[in-house]
């Protein structure tokens, strides 16, 4: 069995014709697992498993551009043709209560517990879903963020949600095969919220990662510019998050 990851959409801050905001399928045998949960996500997600097949969903931070389409799937799972038992949410701290304050339209709470089996994340908070581990590691983008490490069938996959380069995503992405990194800002400045292309290299370089994926490519870049210049910091195998492609751990 392959340890893979669907890249779903990977656009910031807003989806273009072509491609949603962030949002991953991570696969291991019958596992699923749902990595950010971005606008327009949940429709190229149902090309590959369906809500009732979910194990679980996992959300990196609370911005729309990773999260938003938590909405809709609650509406999908509460009030359409999805039967099933609520699906584990793994997500920051407060995501219960922000859910509930978009969806509540009266008097009472809206009930997100009954769509979501809610566990709020924590630095170093770890979890056996299906047959993989979650590792959930603190980065540093100015509000509660996470970044994601998953292992199985001795493989392993990192995944830095949003953040600007810190030691705990190289701590995180020690010796894994895939790196996932996102390349979002265009230059370094000095209140970085996130990774140049050139970081996401460096990233990689000193995790002594296996791969590197970028990701999350900002609108004044071209994936080939991101490529290119992470590139210059990692001597391994570079690539592009394109929407819609596989990549397996390994």
């Amino acid at each position: 069995m392959d340890l893979s990851v669907t890249v779903l959409g990977c656009a910031t801050p807003y989806p273009s014709v072509d491609n949603p905001c962030s949002g991953y399928l991570v696969s291991h045998g019958s596992t699923r697992l749902w990595v950010d949960a971005g606008t327009g996500t949940l429709g190229p997600l149902q090309r590959h498993t369906r809500l009732q097949d979910l194990d679980a969903i996992w959300i990196s931070h609370l911005h729309a551009d990773h999260s938003a389409d938590l909405l809709t799937a609650y509406y999908a799972l509460l009030f359409a043709d999805v039967e099933r038992d609520p699906v584990p949410l793994y997500g920051p701290p407060g995501i219960a209560d922000r859910l509930a304050a978009f969806l509540t339209n009266g008097p009472e709470r809206s009930p997100v517990e009954s769509a979501f089996a809610i566990t709020e994340l924590h630095d170093g908070h770890q979890v056996t879903v299906g047959s993989a581990t979650l590792t959930t590691a603190a980065v540093e983008h100015g509000i509660p963020a996470f970044g994601l490490r998953v292992e199985a069938g001795g493989r392993s996959l990192t995944y830095s949600g949003d953040t600007a380069p810190c030691a705990s995503l190289v701590e995180l992405a020690r010796g894994t095969d895939v790196l996932l990194c996102e390349s979002e800002s265009a230059e370094q400045t000095a209140d970085m919220a996130h990774h140049t292309p050139e970081h996401a290299g460096q990233t990689a370089s000193e995790a002594g990662a296996g791969r590197l994926v970028v990701t999350h490519v900002g609108r004044f870049l071209t994936p080939r510019e991101a490529v290119t210049r992470a590139s210059s910091r990692y001597s391994g195998e570079v690539s592009y998050a394109e929407p819609g492609t596989t990549i397996t751990a390994g």
